[in-house]
């Protein structure tokens, strides 16, 4: 096992399938796998970029379920890519589900959200352009008073 400063720990139904969904969609690199005597795995390391996540099956003895239990997801794992429109499409063309559309956002990336078979949210992220904090703040402030 690698761990990096950042590992994510993800438990999904069918650890297996996402592992090969997520080298699809993302380009992830698996490194090992662990599986426990019943055919679950309860370790699969991958990497995406600098990214290093794990995956498990769900184990409801251990309290261990994916968001499909829970009806979604509170959170997203960002992924930082060169190429947003390429990496947008792949993982649309693997199947997953539009949340937010990919766009030039006003904080200076060009962003957007999906929603994975296995009910994790990503989003993916491209850097275009430096905003001050001042600037950003203000951009913030507009934006958000125009949703009001």
């Amino acid at each position: 096992m690698t761990f990096t400063s950042h590992t994510f720990h993800l438990t999904v139904r069918g650890a297996d399938e996402a592992s090969r969904w997520y080298h699809t969609a993302f380009e992830a690199k698996e490194l090992s796998r662990l599986v426990v005597p019943d055919g679950r795995l309860i370790h699969v390391e991958v990497r995406i970029g600098t990214v290093s996540l794990l995956l498990a099956d769900e184990f409801p003895e251990l309290k261990s379920f994916g968001p499909q239990h829970f009806g979604g997801t509170y959170g997203a794992v960002y992924l930082d890519v060169d190429d947003a429109d390429a990496a947008w499409q792949r993982a649309v063309d693997a199947g997953a589900t539009v949340i937010r559309p990919l766009a030039d956002a006003f904080w200076g990336e060009r962003e957007g959200q999906l929603l994975d078979p296995f009910g994790h949210r990503w989003g993916l992220t491209q850097h275009l352009r430096d905003v001050s904090h001042a600037d950003l703040q203000e951009l913030t402030t507009e934006a958000f008073s125009e949703r009001g």
